[in-house]
């Protein structure tokens, strides 16, 4: 299937691209076709399934060595013309970008919240686009204006216009050759709504790498902004952090202002390398910003003051370019207080209190966003009494093992704190209310169901923790690790509080987070 759509809709006896890919989720044909014609939102997501890569396809893709490379660009430039638009069509958005190991979703929500707040008193930018990924509970929380995630029927409408105007184009034979895949899409439907919905400045997350993301089309930002980096996708990015490093700064374009935070001194002398050969505008090399001494940052740490420092900077830019009255102040201005305070987050060092229970969540799924995550639940648990829970899963990665035992290591590093309770689940792919935000096809349906990671996990977890005050166990789902850790509540003395660290995947903190609110945990 190279092209992204091998017949026209009104042609169902022939093959219509993506059916294959639907069945897999337990889709039947007329259920297919019924998606094409009803046009609603859970017609439109079940149709972006269509465009996942299946486990089975992605592993020989990794074991064929096919990595990302500047087609991926060339062909989003031909699907952008095809959707309609231009180079300078995009400029109108006022991208700020985005790349990083650490912190780069927590960047961005920063300054969107900043932007959201100085838009209600001073009436710009008109609209504040947002653009992450992965998503947690529903995929239209990766298409946010004014830090809303815009609405069912509005992402209905816009991937439907998108799908139609691709599908006319492959009619034509016009589409470029290759396959645009599911973040792709996305990625395009994206500039789409922003510009029907008048977004005059958009934060952009990169969603892997930078230099090949699909989301690197953009050639005029307003600002580009480098997290801090680490080692992550090694099988896209390489294996050194200078390697990761030159694919990170690939974001920064000629003319525009870049700014980094502090950096391992080999991935900032590559970061600052790239920034020469695109000719940047600036790059500036940022410490914690004083400013902040006063503002109640969440988590309280180091790294995410340097996440808001960066934030900050990358707001102040974009203000300029928009509001001539806009000034740089010596101290913060209410907005941006506001901003960095007010900021919703869902699912990074997020607690939730449900009676005696305190679910501590963090979607880290690398080893040193696992190690930040840990000293966060450390520090914020350390003091308090009751019973602790670990609940851990990481189905896809390939050092998910790793991870486990970075975990380990950094709860050891207090020598009396420890887990009472560890538990291995999966995320599984389709949950119990059917929706289709929730499948995801790029893991192993085999291991998943026969529990074999999970198994592997308790095994390790038990080599690692010598002591018998810890119960381990291995649960079927999500749901069944939220009722354990419920029954031990009830178990408890009224007094006694009951602690359960979520972590290792955004896509398991995700699905508690629906267990724990419903549907619309948003």
């Amino acid at each position: 299937m190279h092209a992204l759509f091998h017949k026209t809709l009104c042609l169902p006896s022939r093959p219509i691209f993506g059916y294959g890919l639907y069945k897999q989720s337990g889709i039947s044909y007329r259920r297919f076709h019924s998606a094409l014609a009803s046009r609603g939102y859970d017609e439109a997501v079940g149709l972006l399934n269509t465009l996942q890569t299946p486990f089975a396809v992605l592993k020989r893709q990794i074991e064929a060595g096919i990595k990302p490379d500047e087609t991926t660009n060339e062909e989003m430039r031909k699907y952008l013309d095809q959707i309609g638009y231009s180079q300078q069509d995009l400029d109108k958005l006022n991208i700020i970008h985005v790349a990083g190991t650490k912190g780069k979703g927590s960047t961005c929500a920063f300054v969107d919240s900043i932007l959201s707040q100085y838009r209600k008193s001073h009436d710009i930018p008109r609209n504040v686009g947002l653009f992450t990924s992965p998503h947690l509970v529903a995929v239209r929380e990766r298409i946010r204006i004014n830090s809303v995630p815009i609405s069912r029927d509005l992402f209905a409408k816009y991937f439907f216009e998108v799908w139609d105007k691709l599908e006319a184009a492959a009619a034509k034979s016009e589409v470029p050759h290759g396959k645009l895949v599911y973040f792709r899409y996305l990625t395009l439907m994206s500039y789409h709504v922003f510009l029907q919905e008048g977004v005059d400045a958009a934060v952009y997350e990169v969603g892997i790498g930078g230099q090949y993301d699909s989301t690197n089309v953009v050639e005029h930002p307003a600002a580009t902004g480098i997290s801090t980096l680490g080692i992550d996708h090694v099988f896209a990015l390489g294996d050194t952090i200078e390697k990761i490093a030159w694919h990170k700064g690939g974001i920064q374009k000629k003319g525009a202002p870049s700014f980094t935070v502090k950096q391992n001194p080999g991935a900032l002398a590559v970061v600052q390398g790239r920034a020469e050969e695109r000719q940047v505008k600036t790059l500036t090399i940022l410490d914690e910003d004083s400013r902040l001494a006063r503002v109640k940052i969440r988590p309280d740490a180091v790294f995410q003051r340097l996440n808001a420092s960066l934030a900050i900077k990358l707001a102040e830019t974009a203000l300029q370019k928009l509001d001539p009255k806009f000034e740089i102040c010596p101290t913060l201005p209410k907005e941006f207080v506001d901003g960095l305070e007010q900021v919703v987050w869902r699912g990074r060092c997020e607690l939730k209190k449900e009676g005696n229970v305190t679910w501590y969540l963090d979607g880290a799924h690398t080893r040193d966003s696992i190690m930040v995550a840990t000293h966060w639940f450390v520090g914020e648990s350390f003091q308090k009494s009751g019973t602790r829970v670990l609940i851990f899963n990481q189905q896809g990665h390939r050092e998910a093992i790793e991870l486990l035992e970075e975990l380990f290591r950094a709860v050891k590093s207090q020598e009396s704190l420890h887990f009472d309770h560890v538990i291995f689940c999966p995320t599984v792919p389709l949950d119990k209310l059917g929706r289709p935000d929730s499948i995801n096809l790029y893991t192993d349906s085999a291991i998943l169901a026969g529990l074999d990671l999970q198994r592997n996990f308790a095994k390790k977890w038990e080599e690692l923790d010598t002591s018998s005050a810890t119960f381990v166990k291995v649960l079927p789902s999500v749901e069944d690790a939220v009722d354990y850790v419920r029954s031990l509540n009830l178990k408890a003395q009224r007094e006694k509080e009951v602690h359960a660290f979520i972590t290792g995947s955004v896509h398991l903190v995700g699905r508690a987070l629906g267990v724990l609110e419903g549907a619309e945990a948003l």
